[in-house]
């Protein structure tokens, strides 16, 4: 299975906030900002810090794909 944050990005776009601002409220480094950008795996720590920063669930900013056959 693979992931795809997608819907973090969109909801950054909705709520009208930079990468680097989520990035800072989160605590979150440049590397790990970079895995969400490649659709890479990170922590649920990570994970559970920026949906408190975005006060939303896990669902709302992660999406797990099934593997292509």
């Amino acid at each position: 299975m693979s992931v795809s944050y997608k819907k973090l990005f969109k909801l950054l776009i909705d709520k009208d906030m930079k990468k680097k601002n989520l990035r800072e409220m989160a605590g979150i480094g440049n590397s790990t900002m970079t895995k969400l950008a490649n659709n890479e795996n990170v922590t649920m720590e990570v994970m559970a810090k920026i949906c408190s920063v975005l006060d939303c669930k896990i669902d709302d900013v992660v999406e797990i794909l099934p593997d292509e056959k």
